[in-house]
């Protein structure tokens, strides 16, 4: 019998997969909602990702400002990548009690059941918040939109999603070996299988979007996130687009929000901060590993990014932990 054995490997320009690697997330806070009308629920910024997934039944998400409320029906997902502030209710325009008086604290690693008793229809909704790593989280994640809605459809074509969050809505063996971590791992793999649809089906909505499709901005933007020590300018970061000089400027600063410059060197402060909080790498070392050729130079940006010289930084998170 003959074997053979191919090697295959994954895709090049994985942008989204790089983008949303650097975030590590950190724990999660897992809740399954049983509520019966009326009710209404209000929850106030928060400084991690937010889902709510209904497993039966629907219910309304209102969000601050003049944007209409979203319906959310049974089989539909919404994201919310950094934690807007919304309400949750039966219907648009109920009376909304703060989560924070029923469910306080909601610290990472811990899960809960809510019930709410009422005369009216009910609905089922797994609800998790997914903390990470601020210092990791790029601009342009942030300017994705404050809420990403995947309906049934969308979540038809992603079987592995929509079974992941059916396994997890149902809670089945919380207490087994392990639970805590599957479920960290479950969350994860649900946040960026949403992203990824998002990606693929909302990509007109948002600039962030916009610019992890667009095929010039994007291969930049691959090579900022993975090739940040390289010795990059505005003319090199062109070549990369296929783009002229003023053309990928404008556009990458439109899309993005902020300048190429500005981008590189966040990401450049980023993976400093990466390395400060996970390594013992000496500090000389670390300007030459992030793309900086003066440590004089390496130490003012960080101090200007963070706030703090690198070894105070160094100090403080090895503190905390």
């Amino acid at each position: 019998m003959t074997v053979e054995v191919r090697e295959t490997s994954a895709p090049e320009g994985d942008l989204l997969g790089e983008w949303l690697a650097p975030l590590r997330l950190e724990g999660v806070f897992a809740s399954r909602w049983t509520v019966h009308a009326p009710w209404g629920l209000r929850g106030d910024q928060e400084r991690n990702a937010i889902l709510h997934y209904v497993h039966s039944g629907e219910c309304a998400i209102t969000m601050p400002g003049p944007s209409e409320p979203v319906v959310l029906r049974a089989g539909e997902l919404a994201v919310f990548p950094y934690g807007a502030a919304h309400e949750l209710a039966d219907r648009p325009g109920r009376p909304t009690t703060p989560l924070d008086l029923l469910l306080p604290g909601r610290p990472a690693g811990t899960a809960t059941e809510l019930r709410v008793d009422g005369p009216g229809p009910a609905t089922e909704l797994l609800c998790g918040g997914l903390h990470y790593d601020e210092t990791a989280v790029s601009p342009l994640y942030r300017a994705l939109p404050e809420i990403l809605v995947l309906d049934r459809e969308m979540l038809a074509d992603e079987p592995l999603l929509a079974g992941t969050l059916d396994r997890l809505a149902g809670g089945a063996r919380d207490g087994a070996p392990g639970a805590r971590l599957v479920a960290l791992r479950a969350f994860e793999l649900v946040f960026v299988l949403a992203l990824r649809v998002a990606l693929g089906r909302l990509g007109d909505t948002s600039p962030a979007l916009r610019a992890l499709r667009h095929p010039g901005i994007g291969r930049a933007l691959l090579a900022i996130q993975t090739r940040f020590a390289e010795p990059w300018t505005l003319a090199s970061l062109a070549r990369e687009a296929n783009m002229s000089r003023s053309a990928f400027a404008t556009t990458f600063t439109r899309l993005v929000g902020e300048a190429p410059a500005r981008h590189l060197n966040g990401r450049r402060m980023r993976e400093a901060a990466r390395l400060l909080d996970e390594t013992a790498l000496p500090l000389g070392v670390l300007p030459e590993r992030v793309g900086y050729r003066s440590a004089v130079g390496f130490h003012l940006s960080f101090r200007r990014h963070f706030g703090t010289p690198p070894g105070e930084y160094r100090r403080t998170r090895t503190a905390s932990r």
